[in-house]
């Protein structure tokens, strides 16, 4: 089975989807004790969610389940928040800080080489050849990552996460403009909160790859879970009403980044 699915599209927009799958091999699901096996952290129904909202972007989407490797985080293993509440590049706990692993069944060093090698890598080789093609095509590209958390999580913050958290790195990863159509439709939002650059400032993917003076800007939305979905606890079940409401927003905002784009042909 193939760890990452690719669609290719003809919009400069693409959509990164890190998190949404749910896959783990056998002897991985084996090492997992009764809460890893929850797979809780999962960016539940969000390739579902923004499903057919932009003609022709292109998606980039892990099938790999997090607690395999996290494909936003540093290879290297380097803290995206330092002294901040987090979990790694292989977690070894969930986001209430419970284990995730049976006892002496802990990732070591052998397999998160193993992992980076054959999931990790792969998804972000095919995701910078995506952005080279797309960029080849219309002279930019913006990368859309997609993620979700539940609202309520004290090991990670306090109180309740805003609706739409928005990451830029305090604007470093795209051009102004693109982070203002993000700002700008989600505060305007009527029943929505938002926030840009609070908890959720961009993992990885969109630090690394946004670069926007050389044409490659990148975004990461981070959706409070409750937006969404039925309940944010097993089964985790889609509320399709909820989702109704939301698409429109996120689908105007994918609109106005696509029109944005190419004005920012360099």
């Amino acid at each position: 089975m193939s760890v990452v699915d690719i669609h290719q599209g003809s919009s400069p927009v693409i959509l990164g989807l890190p998190h949404t799958g749910t896959d783990v091999s056998v002897a991985i699901w084996e090492r997992l004790n009764d809460n890893g096996r929850l797979l809780a952290d999962t960016d539940w129904h969000i390739h579902e969610l923004y499903s057919g909202l932009l003609d022709d972007a292109t998606t980039v989407r892990a099938t790999f389940h997090r607690y395999v490797i996290d494909a936003n985080r540093d290879p290297s293993g380097t803290s995206l928040y330092p002294g901040q509440n987090t979990t790694g590049l292989v977690p070894e706990t969930d986001f209430d800080g419970k284990a995730i692993w049976k006892d002496g069944q802990a990732p070591n060093e052998a397999d998160i080489a193993y992992r980076l090698e054959h999931f990790h890598a792969p998804y972000h080789a095919a995701l910078t050849a995506e952005i080279e093609r797309v960029q080849a095509i219309h002279g930019v590209a913006v990368l859309y990552d997609c993620h979700s958390i539940r609202s309520h999580i004290p090991f990670l913050f306090e109180g309740k996460l805003p609706d739409f958290n928005i990451g830029t790195d305090m604007g470093k990863t795209c051009d102004p403009a693109v982070e203002a159509i993000a700002v700008d439709v989600t505060t305007a939002a009527e029943g929505y909160t938002s926030i840009l650059n609070g908890r959720f400032k961009g993992g990885w993917t969109t630090r690394h790859y946004g670069q926007p003076d050389k044409g490659v800007h990148a975004i990461q939305m981070e959706l409070a879970q409750c937006t969404h979905l039925a309940t944010e606890a097993p089964p985790f079940a889609f509320d399709a009403d909820k989702a109704a409401t939301l698409r429109t927003h996120l689908k105007t905002i994918l609109t106005r980044m696509e029109d944005c784009a190419l004005t920012l042909r360099t």
